[in-house]
């Protein structure tokens, strides 16, 4: 609980059983936390029990997702959450939870914080060159197309969004891969939300990523991303233009 407001976390995983129960004791033992939000998203074998080891797992619910897919399982878990503030981060190592009071600091004035890491420089070979300038570039068109607070980046997960906000977005959302990341962020612009972004701890990732591998994969993501954003873009122009 942070100054009478209740805590959720949300944690979907996939392949993270190597990190979870580090993730998640790490997180719990801030004392912070009312409840911890695990969605098995068809999670490799071992996932379940490396979680029931957790110290403090009575504050852990898990839940199965059977639709494969990121977006599927971030979703369930945003609404099953029933605390005033939900936090989602990914169970992989890479986050840190000496961050969540920054989060919490701000969440007192914006509805949806949002975690950066560009804000400032991070040594992680899971962060090469191209991952972090394009992250940076689409920020900027972001700002600039929708006439938004500054935006340093749109690829991280660390977020924090009061429990209204989720219930207002959810009958938008219509993305269900890891794509859902960018559309949240978008949607959350796009209706008017008021957000700030933090500077985040970025950590080497525990074990290999499904999303991120390869030039191949990079431009994927690229460019799908500029064309969500663009999509989001012209809807919202849409909504903007009185009809004659």
């Amino acid at each position: 609980m942070w100054n009478g407001k209740t805590i959720s976390l949300v944690l979907p995983t996939y392949r993270e059983k190597d990190s979870i129960r580090r993730v998640l004791e790490e997180f719990i033992a801030t004392s912070l936390l009312d409840e911890v939000i695990v969605v098995d998203n068809n999670a490799e074998a071992g996932t379940r029990e490396e979680i029931q080891k957790v110290k403090g797992n009575s504050l852990i619910t898990v839940i199965h997702e059977k639709r494969q897919g990121y977006g599927y399982a971030l979703q369930t878990g945003l609404l099953a959450a029933k605390g005033d503030w939900v936090v989602s981060i990914e169970p992989d190592g890479t986050y840190s939870a000496r961050d969540l009071k920054r989060f919490f600091v701000f969440g007192e004035d914006f509805q949806v914080v949002l975690g950066s890491r560009t804000i400032t420089k991070t040594k992680n070979k899971d962060w090469g060159f191209w991952r972090r300038e394009v992250n940076i570039l689409y920020g900027l068109l972001i700002h600039l197309l929708f006439h938004a607070s500054v935006m340093t980046e749109t690829g991280c997960t660390y977020k924090l969004l009061h429990r209204d906000v989720i219930r207002r977005l959810a009958p938008q959302w219509r993305e269900t891969s890891s794509y859902f990341a960018t559309e949240l962020l978008l949607l959350v612009v796009a209706n008017g939300i008021n957000f700030v972004e933090v500077p985040v701890t970025f950590r080497e990732r525990i074990g290999p990523s499904t999303v991120v591998t390869g030039n191949l994969r990079l431009f994927k993501l690229g460019w799908v991303g500029l064309r969500q954003i663009m999509s989001e873009w012209f809807h919202w122009l849409g909504r903007r233009t009185p009809s004659r």
